[in-house]
């Protein structure tokens, strides 16, 4: 089907740069056609009307006009500015983390509206959340089952049985827990406390406000974050720029 020369859609800045003397390339993502590069013309000049609507993480409502190469925004009004990610370092660099992750697992004009609501929930979860941490693990379970890599957490990768309440083990090249007796047989796999399985198993199957209400423990976050960073990096075959920012960033705070 041809596409319409003029749409609206929302959007969520997930990239940009200056382009020529005074335009900005923009790397959004969208409900109805996923990531996608646009041009902002003009957005860098003080009178432009659209700068302050096409900035990093801000959720807007554009119109844009179908072009030979790029599409054109030619209006944006804000929908969400998620202003505290502005206002707190340690809160951009989770959200600078969120969205390269969401960016690094998506490619161009592949539409996924329930990817779109999570990114947008997860940047107004950093805003105000008590937990980034929990909040951030969180989002990449949602987000590892939405993109195709949801982990394996309830039978043995290996041996298809059950997973008991007790230690287990967990490999990033087979994507989910192995039993006690087949993760020492497993180059690559990694224990995995009792406490962060089954903490694991509660963010896939709980929405996010009984997710929130947790306390957890500072060594299953670390042990959450380390499983949970090698799986994603295994997948994408590349360590995140955002991880070292915000790690240098964690510990000053």
């Amino acid at each position: 089907m041809p596409r319409e020369r003029v749409y609206r859609t929302e959007a969520i800045v997930l990239r940009r740069r200056d382009f020529g003397e005074a335009d900005r390339l923009l790397t959004l993502y969208t409900p109805e056609r996923g990531k996608m590069n646009a041009l902002a013309k003009g957005a860098r000049k003080p009178t432009s009307r659209k700068a302050g609507h096409v900035e990093l993480y801000i959720r807007s409502e554009l119109l844009l006009a179908q072009g030979r190469d790029l599409d054109i925004v030619t209006q944006a009004e804000t929908v969400d500015s998620y202003r505290p990610l502005r206002e707190d370092l340690l809160r951009t660099s989770y959200a600078s983390y969120c969205v390269e992750l969401l960016d690094k697992f998506t490619v161009e004009n592949v539409e996924n509206q329930p990817l779109y609501e999570l990114l947008g929930a997860a940047l107004g979860w950093i805003c105000t959340a008590r937990d980034l941490q929990l909040t951030t693990r969180y989002y990449e379970l949602q987000l590892l089952s939405l993109v195709g890599y949801q982990p394996e957490l309830y039978r043995c990768v290996s041996r298809g049985e059950v997973i008991q309440a007790e230690d287990q083990f967990f490999s990033v090249a087979d994507g989910g827990v192995l039993c006690p007796a087949c993760g020492p047989q497993r180059p690559g796999a990694v224990p995995i406390s009792q406490a962060a399985l089954k903490l694991m198993r509660y963010f896939q199957s709980n929405s996010y406000d009984r997710v929130a209400a947790l306390n957890v423990r500072p060594l299953v976050h670390a042990e959450l974050e380390r499983v949970l960073h090698r799986y994603i990096t295994y997948i994408l075959e590349r360590q995140l720029k955002s991880v070292q920012f915000l790690r240098l960033v964690r510990r000053e705070a």
